[in-house]
């Protein structure tokens, strides 16, 4: 009997996973049955990009948290797929930074070029994945949207690819419940427009916070005050930027903060980050963690240990992002077609253990881009994915962190070298600040496809 791999997600993760076994199959080798479930109407995951938020047309929750003029945040030359160049997909070379757009095409051109569409079902979120100790296989139970039908088909393996940054942690503070003005959770941020002449607060300093500041800077807001839990960002933000210690309360439109400061604010956006939520899971298939380098419980941060038949891809916190999933999805194909051995589970566990005190010891975003880099390179290591220059994307990685503290509104205006092609990319053609269109044609000064055609 043919096996059968169910991958949950079409986004990057899930997309890596379907091109490792096309590869596979591509070379000769006989691979599973592969289904791929989606929510969304096409693939690209938090790269296709949705208006809704809340709910969607089908009552789900939409998945979504990418927000217009979004640009990518790191240079595009750490990211790149070393079997699809950026320079394969455009025909050209073309600067690090580019807008959503831009990336969600390249994303779509791998998988489209491999002809893997019809493995995947859109509009078909899971709702639920057992595992039968009897039969040793997986049951999944799947929702085809369009028809409102539910069914259930049993699968040898499981990749569950649906990420991890689409269910927001909310915090509450007092006087939330009555702010006199809008109060939304990155997850919801849809358009920096919408701020325009307002002061607006954000919680929180992860990237996002940092981003969607400067969106709301780039797009005309009046002020940005990012409230600290621990330490502030520290970069050199512009005049009618702050930075302030934890928020206390707010009344009425009056934010308080611990060191006694207040400011009044039209909005509150939380940059609070998300949580790892899978509810479609059984409780003994289901990983709990807080968003970390290694979550416990993944060998080499892939293989489920306690069933080494379940793979999750894509679950850390990530400096590295599409060849990272590109490196883990090769091993879990590689696991699942017999090349790879496992050891026992306690030689797994113990494996874990060792990575986790390596990363209890970090101090430093260097030290964490260096950390993250080797495990994408034992990965590599192990399969038959091209090798690539880690070493190199590490430095362009310390680079990128070196210009944004040298310039936070501008480093995006920087150009790195390939480490696939080794070629040097150029410089856009319009500073960052002053690039208020993002669509593909403005950057790439292509002619729209509607214009090209008539």
């Amino acid at each position: 009997m043919t096996q059968r791999v169910a991958v949950i997600g079409a986004g990057p993760s899930g997309l890596a996973q379907l091109r490792a076994f096309q590869s596979a199959a591509q070379k000769g080798a006989k691979i599973p049955e592969i289904v791929c479930f989606e929510k969304q109407d096409d693939w690209g995951g938090l790269w296709n990009y949705t208006w809704r938020t809340g709910l969607d047309e089908y009552g789900e929750p939409v998945h979504g948290s990418m927000y217009r003029y979004l640009w990518s945040n790191g240079p595009k030359e750490c990211l790149e797929f070393a079997d699809y160049t950026f320079e394969e997909h455009f025909g050209k070379p073309i600067p690090s930074y580019p807008p959503r757009a831009v990336l969600w095409d390249y994303i779509k051109g791998r998988v489209e070029k491999a002809g893997v569409r019809h493995w995947c079902r859109f509009r078909t979120p899971v709702r639920h994945v057992v595992f039968d100790h009897e039969t040793d296989r997986f049951r999944v139970t799947a929702h085809d949207l369009v028809a409102d039908r539910q069914y259930t088909e049993e699968f040898d393996f499981v990749v569950v690819a649906t990420g991890h940054f689409s269910t927001p942690n909310v915090p509450y503070y007092p006087g939330f419940d009555t702010f006199n003005g809008r109060i939304l959770h990155a997850h919801d941020f849809r358009d920096a427009l919408e701020f325009k002449d307002k002061d607006i607060l954000i919680i929180g300093t992860s990237y996002s916070a940092e981003d969607i500041g400067s969106q709301c800077w780039k797009y005309g807001c009046k002020s940005v005050t990012v409230s600290y839990r621990t330490k502030p960002m520290g970069y050199h933000w512009p005049d009618n930027w702050q930075e302030v210690p934890r928020l206390e309360k707010v009344v009425n439109k009056t934010a308080y903060f611990i060191d006694g400061t207040k400011k009044d604010v039209d909005a509150i956006i939380l940059c609070t980050g998300y949580l790892h939520h899978f509810p479609f899971l059984s409780d003994e298939l289901r990983l709990k963690t807080e968003n970390r380098l290694w979550p416990l419980g993944l060998y080499k941060g892939v293989v489920w240990e306690a069933n080494p038949k379940l793979f999750y891809i894509g679950m850390q916190d990530q400096f590295y992002t599409f060849n990272m999933f590109d490196a883990q999805a090769w091993f879990a194909r590689d696991v699942m077609l017999g090349r790879i051995k496992l050891p026992s589970r306690e030689e797994m566990e113990k494996d874990s253990r060792a990575w986790r005190e390596r990363e209890e010891r970090l101090e430093t975003d260097e030290d964490m881009i260096w950390f993250q880099g080797d495990n994408v390179r034992e990965l590599i290591e192990m399969t038959d994915y091209p090798r690539f220059n880690i070493e190199g994307v590490n430095r362009t990685f310390m680079e990128w962190e070196h210009h944004k503290h040298e310039d936070i509104m501008g480093f995006r205006d920087n150009s790195y070298r390939s480490l696939m092609t080794g070629n040097m990319q150029p410089k856009h053609h319009t500073k960052w600040v002053d690039a208020l269109d993002d669509s593909l044609e403005s950057y790439l000064q292509v002619e729209p496809k509607s214009a090209a055609a008539e």
